[in-house]
């Protein structure tokens, strides 16, 4: 029990029913017993899309495992750059506009930002904390703009300094900064022009969806189990960032001297050329399966001989952990990675797997003929090492108890 519930005010462009990790923290802090509000948009993540059962009845949207919900109205993402640029700087006006409306007369203890990209979500939350006289805290999961240069998408300097300018004013106006690597710490102090004491930038990393974490699980339907194959897992975004050709390079080179099998699920920019390639170059021992839903990604770990995390070399990829790590942790299989900095540092220190430098096509295909060598319990014992270093360090209790501390420690220095 706590003494005092707490008033939560969580503000996220992304919400239920689209599938984000901030669900998870709102049922958790509902959980804990808190008040939980919700300032978010309307529905249409991933496929641009205002979703049908939200048009059909709103009301059905508004109340969430105990917590509040209010919407305000956006551009669709769609399917075009154009378009994507619009639903930002709709969600970001509206939130700081009409939803301040909506949620006049009301007081809160703490702000909370789910900052994925764009980082312009902050400062609606910015908006209405001044005006509630709360502490603001912004969950930081993309550096920016570090993150837009690195994926090509904005290429003018000019135009990253003006993101520059945003990122430090936002910066410089937080009361807590917290990130999901430890890696983002120094990025965040060079945009911010004041002095951050240390106990404002604080260190929370993601979590695994529940699915992950849980023991046991159905047999998959997208692959069936196979003894005389090595099976290699990729689940998640095929983009630039995650170097496909050289996973593809790494992939072509066994051909012929291991039994192995890629199994790539998911979808994205570089999902097309891909699928080109692998049929071009008659890769049978390539599976792509596209897009499926989370739940069926547990029963597939479970086929898994190991994980595939990748991250195309950048020093600002480097400063991340994707998702998936923490999510291949929880599942107990072995991991696979060709990746640089946190990300490596967090696999080996955990003992869940093999590591080569980023962009290594020989280095991947070395470590898989290491782990394919291995005796089928070391492999279980790297993946039961890297569940434990789960439970220990990404866990949602921990986390989740975390932030409920520093909620409120932020609410008895403004009181």
């Amino acid at each position: 029990m706590i003494d005092k519930p707490l008033s939560i005010l969580i503000l996220t462009q992304y919400f239920w029913p689209e599938n984000m990790r901030i669900n998870d923290l709102v049922e958790g802090m509902v959980g804990k017993g808190h008040e939980v509000t919700v300032l978010t948009g309307v529905p249409n993540y991933p496929e641009g899309k205002t979703f049908p059962d939200f048009v059909a009845n709103p009301g059905n949207f508004a109340e969430y495992s105990g917590a509040r919900v209010f919407r305000v109205p956006l551009i669709p993402r769609g399917s075009r750059s154009l378009t994507l640029a619009l639903n930002y700087l709709s969600f970001f006006v509206s939130a700081s506009t009409i939803g301040a409306y909506k949620l006049r007369g009301q007081k809160f203890d703490a702000v909370f930002v789910y900052a994925v990209s764009p980082i312009l979500a902050a400062i609606p939350a910015l908006v209405i904390g001044k005006l509630k006289k709360a502490p603001t805290y912004v969950w930081v999961l993309d550096l920016w703009p570090e993150t837009l240069s690195a994926v090509g998408v904005v290429k003018s300097k000019k135009a990253l300094a003006w993101v520059g300018r945003v990122v430090s004013w936002i910066y410089n106006r937080t009361d807590y900064i917290l990130v999901q690597s430890q890696g983002f710490v120094e990025s965040v102090k060079v945009y911010s022009t004041r002095e951050i004491p240390p106990e404002r930038i604080v260190y929370l990393p993601s979590w695994a969806e529940d699915d992950f974490s849980a023991e046991g699980g159905t047999v998959s339907a997208l692959v069936q189990p196979d003894a005389d194959v090595f099976t290699i897992v990729f689940a998640g975004n095929i983009g630039e960032a995650q170097d496909f050709p050289a996973i593809l390079r790494a992939a072509e080179a066994l051909v012929g001297e291991l039994p192995v099998r890629w199994v790539i699920v998911g979808d994205g920019r570089a999902y097309s050329w891909v699928k080109e390639i692998v049929a071009h170059r008659k890769m049978d021992n390539v599976l792509l399966l596209g897009r499926h839903p989370l739940e069926k990604m547990p029963p597939l770990f479970a086929v898994a001989d190991a994980l595939l995390v990748s991250l195309r070399t950048n020093d600002v990829f480097a400063k991340t952990i994707p998702g998936k790590v923490q999510a291949y942790l929880a599942s107990g299989r072995p991991v696979i990675a060709m990746i640089d900095g946190e990300a490596a540092r967090v696999i080996e220190e955990a003992g869940a797997g093999m590591v080569c430098e980023s962009g290594d096509a020989d280095g991947l295909a070395g470590i898989v003929r290491k782990m394919y060598r291995l005796s089928p319990d070391d492999r279980e014992q790297m993946g039961v090492a890297g569940r434990k270093y789960y439970l220990e360090s990404f866990s949602k209790d921990i986390l989740f108890d975390r932030l409920e501390t520093l909620f409120k420690n932020g609410s008895l220095r403004r009181s």
